[in-house]
């Protein structure tokens, strides 16, 4: 039964990739769609299960390797500024509009601050791909939104540790943070010294492809530690790919990473994705689900954007920034799933968050390619089918 359901939704998303690609979206555009159409919502081909859901964690373990192993360090520096602002400025206006709209729908204290971290959540994961078929992951917008989503990833855990912590949870803030710590200081240390000379080791083995083993036994276990230190494990992954792009050999091994992620793994995140969306009851709740997946998308794109703005960034750049911080994508999805478990939120919103995290997900593609529309990237569409032929 897992082999079949495999098989359906790797040849569902090139399929589907290939007819955004024609439709001039990205790619994975198509592949979000053709989640939600053959998994539970709709035709019900496909059924999430634990062996996806593994399968699709390691999609983005890898995509986000990927970004890390193409990011270029230098440019990455040179963003940091841009980053801080994009992040604080795509936290805060997120925070408050979603705390208000709580406020607003009746909701109590505690549940309308988690409904604001909910909304606050960002996953690049959706706009790392777009912005890769494009050819934009390495410019300055990429290289932001990148580090902002670092950022956000740290801010947004600390400050559900401080929810949990005064709703009587048995979280500690003070283990939280040295546990953030500890991951940052190790991983820099592991990054600038063990990395390198384990990939130069690697080079030197006479087990074919060793270098590319042991570059993703190293994304894996970094994944794994930023993930027990309660960093979310696409971060680990990130850091891991760019300390791995700086030695001699990572060009390489972004060729073979790249056969392996988008043969099999990505593609599997990137449709599973669609399974979680609830279709039952939308039209009780439709104009809600408006109305907060248009505060949703906004509040993002306008407090990224403005944090871009302040750090020295034309208009233009600044609204690119601000729309590839707009999916909530699956951090958000895990915030959702523990308020339900925790009772903090009603199933009915829970499902209303679903669809509002979809939303944000599935406008992302479409929003990045309108802005990035110029007559520089019309030129470019052939190399951006070029690079969808690897999806």
């Amino acid at each position: 039964m897992i082999i079949i359901q495999l098989a359906i939704i790797l040849i569902t998303a090139k399929i589907a990739g290939s007819i955004s690609v024609k439709l001039g979206q990205p790619s994975v555009l198509g592949q979000l769609i053709a989640g939600i159409l053959i998994g539970p919502a709709v035709f019900g081909f496909v059924e999430g299960n634990d062996f996806i859901d593994e399968m699709s964690t390691l999609g983005v373990i890898i995509l986000m390797f990927i970004a890390g192993l193409e990011t270029d360090i230098k440019e990455f520096k040179q963003n940091i500024k841009a980053s801080t602002y994009v992040g604080f400025g795509g936290i805060i206006l997120p925070l408050i509009a979603g705390y208000y709209s709580g406020v607003l729908l009746g909701l109590g204290f505690y549940e309308s601050i988690f409904f604001g971290l909910v909304l606050t959540a960002t996953s690049v994961s959706i706009s790392v791909q777009s912005l890769r078929e494009m050819g934009k992951l390495k410019t300055k917008e990429g290289m932001a939104i990148l580090g902002a989503a670092v950022l956000d990833d740290i801010v947004v855990i600390v400050l559900l540790a401080v929810v949990m912590s005064f709703m009587g949870g048995d979280v500690s803030l003070s283990t939280v943070l040295l546990k953030k710590v500890v991951f940052f200081s190790i991983a820099i240390l592991l990054m600038w010294k063990v990395i390198p000379w384990t990939i130069r080791l690697l080079s030197r083995m006479a087990v074919p492809q060793a270098p590319v083993g042991g570059a993703l036994i190293i994304c894996l276990l970094f994944a794994y530690f930023a993930e027990y230190n309660g960093v979310a494990e696409i971060i680990g992954a990130y850091f891991a790919g760019i300390s791995i792009g700086t030695t001699d050999l990572g060009h390489k091994i972004i060729e073979k990473v790249e056969v392996v992620g988008y043969s099999l793994f990505v593609p599997i995140f990137f449709v599973s994705i669609g399974f979680s969306a609830q279709l039952n009851g939308v039209s009780e709740y439709l104009w809600l689900i408006i109305g907060l997946s248009i505060m949703a998308i906004l509040s993002k794109m306008v407090g990224s954007g403005l944090g871009a703005k302040l750090a020295g960034y034309k208009w233009k750049s600044s609204l690119q920034v601000g729309a590839g911080m707009v999916s909530r994508g699956e951090v958000a999805l895990i915030l959702a799933a523990l308020s339900i478990e925790h009772k903090i939120i009603e199933s009915q919103m829970f499902t209303v968050l679903i669809i509002v995290v979809l939303v944000t997900t599935l406008v992302t593609p479409p929003l990045l390619k309108i802005l990035y529309q110029d007559k520089k990237v019309i030129g470019e569409q052939q190399e951006s089918s070029t690079v969808y032929s690897k999806v």
